[in-house]
């Protein structure tokens, strides 16, 4: 497999690779918020929903890989996070969720596959849950869907370089650039609860999912992982080796084989 990038530091240096530019991007307002989005290529769409604290640019070795591929892909920073605002209410998935159906409904787009990491991960999965014809497919890396499936997490070296390239791109991209520690106070709050999904209302899940699990990943349980295999109807496992919740940045090449060969399989 090839290595890229497996302790962040060319990430927290430079962040990811700079986006293409975009055929188009703005704002949706939604819900006491602006909501930043952008689009890249022609072809189905595939929506990707970056993690917590972090935003669109993340995606920057994904982006040019579905566009060759022939795929619309479309990103969009999450309410409160990169170009996006919030209001003062606190962040809920769902709320998130329904950031994304307005930005489909404002591009016209009837249906799309997503790909989420981490928080994204969550969201587009709820996006599955409340509006399952909008959803081709779910590429879930690196999420839990209840509290139980995280872990004790320990600040290495490269979740420190991680958050610092957060807080600068924070900075750098939000309207309100000097409240990086409210905002990541407001997220973790979140997180602390949320999602809360019983195996009941998994169950129930109607739209192709993938679950994929990183061989090193810092936040999830690897049990966790099969749990959610196990009980989202025809899921498939996919687990990534040799890297940890960051293998976008870290081995892009082996994260962007799993993405497409998962989107050949559900659109085919």
């Amino acid at each position: 497999m090839d290595s890229y990038d497996d302790d962040l530091s060319r990430f927290a240096a430079d962040g990811a690779a700079p986006l293409p530019v975009a055929q188009e991007q703005g704002y949706v307002e939604c819900d006491g918020a602006r909501i930043w989005y952008a689009t890249y290529g022609s072809g189905f769409p595939v929506i990707l929903l970056h993690g917590g604290l972090g935003h669109s640019g993340n995606w920057g070795y994904q982006v040019p890989a579905l566009v060759k591929a022939g795929y619309q892909a479309i990103v969009i920073d999450s309410r409160g996070h990169g170009r996006s605002t919030r209001d003062e209410r606190p962040y809920k998935y769902e709320l998130m969720a329904s950031d994304v159906l307005a930005v489909m409904d404002a591009l016209c787009l009837e249906r799309a596959s997503f790909v989420g990491w981490s928080d994204g991960a969550c969201i587009s999965l709820i996006v599955g849950v409340i509006a399952p014809d909008r959803v081709a497919a779910v590429f879930f890396f690196a999420c839990n869907m209840d509290p139980s499936g995280t872990k004790e997490v320990e600040f290495t070296p490269a979740l420190k370089r991680c958050f610092s390239r957060h807080t600068k791109d924070y900075a750098q991209l939000s309207a309100t650039p000097d409240q990086f520690d409210a905002f990541a106070d407001a997220i973790n709050l979140m997180m602390s609860t949320e999602p809360n999904y019983s195996a009941k209302q998994l169950a129930a899940i109607s739209v192709p999912v993938a679950i994929v699990q990183s061989e090193h990943d810092e936040f999830i349980k690897p049990e966790h992982a099969d749990y959610l295999a196990r009980t989202i109807p025809n899921a498939e496992f996919i687990n990534l080796l040799g890297v940890s919740h960051f293998a976008p940045l870290q081995r892009p090449n082996q994260f962007n084989t799993a993405v497409l060969e998962f989107l050949h399989k559900t659109l085919a």
